[in-house]
């Protein structure tokens, strides 16, 4: 149904659906209004800024209006001049009100098609993110057809290319995003939520490296780009042992798309300014003297025997563990939004449900109904845990901890855990 406004009727709510283009109203309830008018009712939008969860909203209020959904279809390019260069960024829908901008970032040797197209194209994930405005977002020359960047072109810092980020959030009017990021995209997300935590309302950061490349490291780097081609320097940054010793087809395909649709002198650049990155300056808050950490709810995400494994785990031990999730995954590789796009979609379903939004999201493994976040529903092989934080950043909204598991139990429940599903 179309166009969902409450009217006031005594002590109590009934569901009004005026007819919209394109919507078929049943008689009887086009009778049912028009007599509730002639009584002379007084009509009430209902609105507000934030969709609550199902304990503080009526079970009906799952339903939306037509026009809040953003259709599947219809990503339009910009280019966006920022301080630093021209960033490539593809955008579907329009702000509404004051939801957050689902932003996303990708990683070294890839861009936003590569990283993020087999994720957001999964069924589950478009139910979810027609509720908001997405937007990704292409590294300096990463797109797809990029031109070649200048010879002696400076390419920006990790630090610059946080700093771009401010000025696509006012070009497009959000009022703040929830970041995704993988890779050296998570690192640019979680720097640019360090510096400015006010645009920032969440972050799902897989297979982030918070640490900066030591000598010995960068040196290893120097020399096996001497003695390989870019793609295979890249590939075991991106994919674990296992998947590059059994050369399984999802390997072979992004070797031949990393070839064929990424500009390897543009990927060179960014790939020696990702080696190049400084340690992010976060810490827990009492391990040393004003420390500084992501304020935001945060779910960090890495697949099992990922080449980032290391990083992630040392990531996890410099946030707040009232408001951080660490979810390891199983079977997924080195990159997780790949191979597992389901429980991905999934675990950030219930990550945006802990944050206040999206009260109801159908599920369609189930029977059709719409799935609460509050009932604790078993769903598939996960489940979810809702948890209070006192530390949330407005003081009142409580955060959801996301974790599976298989065969096992899971024990009891903290703030910050470490799960496989």
């Amino acid at each position: 149904m179309c166009g969902v406004q409450q009217t006031e009727m005594g002590p109590g709510l009934i569901w009004n659906f005026p007819p919209k283009a394109g919507c078929t109203v049943p008689q009887s309830l086009l009778q049912t209004m028009l007599l509730t008018r002639m009584a002379g009712m007084k009509e009430q939008q209902f609105t507000e800024e934030k969709p609550l969860l199902p304990e503080q909203r009526g079970a009906d209020s799952d339903m939306e209006s037509c026009e809040q959904l953003m259709p599947a279809g219809d990503w339009k390019e910009h280019d966006v001049e920022t301080p630093y260069g021209m960033l490539h960024v593809v955008i579907r829908g329009a702000p509404k009100g004051n939801k957050p901008a689902i932003l996303t970032y990708h990683d070294v040797g890839l861009n936003h098609k590569l990283c993020f197209n087999t994720f957001f194209n999964n069924e589950d994930m478009q139910e979810i993110t027609k509720h908001f405005v997405v937007c990704h977002v292409d590294a300096p020359g990463q797109q797809v057809g990029a031109s070649q960047l200048p010879q002696g072109y400076q390419y920006p810092t990790m630090d610059q290319l946080a700093g771009m980020l401010p000025t696509v959030v006012q070009h497009f009017g959000f009022k703040s995003i929830v970041g995704i990021g993988v890779g050296a995209g998570a690192y640019v997300l979680a720097k640019f939520a360090l510096i400015f935590p006010d645009l920032v309302e969440g972050l799902v950061l897989l297979n982030i490296d918070p640490n900066g490349k030591g000598w010995i490291d960068w040196a290893a780097t120097k020399l096996s780009g001497l003695t390989s081609t870019l793609p295979d320097v890249v590939l075991p940054h991106l994919f674990s042992q296992e998947e590059l010793m059994n050369n399984t087809e999802l390997v072979q395909s992004y070797r031949q798309q990393i070839n064929n649709t990424v500009n390897l002198f543009n990927l060179q650049l960014f790939w020696n300014m990702y080696n190049s990155r400084r340690d992010l300056e976060m810490n827990r808050s009492g391990t040393v003297l004003n420390a500084k950490t992501l304020k935001c709810p945060t779910m960090l995400v890495v697949g099992d025997n990922a080449p980032a494994e290391e990083g992630v785990v040392e990531c996890n031990s410099k946030l707040d563990p009232t408001n951080t999730t660490f979810l390891k995954m199983a079977d997924s590789g080195g990159l997780p939004q790949l191979t597992q796009p389901g429980k991905l979609t999934e675990a950030f379903k219930y990550f945006l449900q802990g944050m206040g939004y999206i009260a109801y999201v159908k599920d369609r493994r189930l029977s059709g109904g719409p799935v609460p976040s509050a009932s604790m529903t078993r769903l598939a092989r996960s489940r979810t845990a809702s948890l209070t934080s006192a530390g949330s950043m407005d003081g009142s909204r409580s955060r959801a901890c996301t974790h599976s598991d298989s065969t096992e139990g899971v024990g009891t429940v903290t703030h910050t855990m470490e799960v496989s599903c």
